[in-house]
C-alpha cells in the first residue's frame, strides 16, 4: 500500500509492506507491533477530523512512535531517505495530527491484512 502526502510544501511518498515491521525494529530495536497497540488510541483519532481533535484525545500517546512509523514508512518507499532525526529537520512543520490520519490505513493494513 502506497500514499503520497503533501507535508511542508513537499510531496512525501509512504509506503508499508510486509518489510515494514522488521525495518522498524531494525532501526529503532522496538516491535513494531507491541508499539502499535501501545497506541490505541490510534484508531479514535483515525475517526476525528484535524479541527475535530483536542488535548484530551491526545493523552497517553507518545508521538515519538508516530514519528518513527512515518519516517519507516517513507524509507521503505523511498530508502535514499536519510536517518530519522535528518530527515525530519527537512520540513519546517510536520503536522501530525494531519499526518496520522493519513497513514492510519497503512498502518492498521500491515497489521490486519486482507480480507477475503
Amino acid at each position: 500500500m502506497e500514499k503520497t502526502l503533501t507535508i511542508d510544501g513537499k510531496e512525501v511518498r509512504f509506503k508499508s509492506t510486509a518489510a515494514t515491521p522488521l525495518r522498524f525494529k531494525a532501526q529503532f530495536g522496538k516491535d513494531f507491533f507491541s508499539e502499535i497497540i501501545k497506541m490505541g488510541a490510534l484508531e479514535k483519532l483515525g475517526k476525528l477530523k484535524p479541527e475535530e481533535i483536542e488535548p484530551n484525545d491526545l493523552q497517553g500517546l507518545d508521538f515519538e512512535v508516530f514519528y518513527n512509523i512515518a519516517w519507516t514508512m517513507a524509507k521503505t518507499a523511498d530508502p535514499k531517505i536519510p536517518d530519522p532525526i535528518t530527515w525530519l529537520d527537512g520540513f519546517d512543520e510536520f503536522p501530525m495530527i494531519e499526518v496520522i490520519p493519513a497513514l492510519q490505513d497503512m498502518i492498521i493494513a500491515t497489521i490486519q491484512g486482507k480480507k477475503k
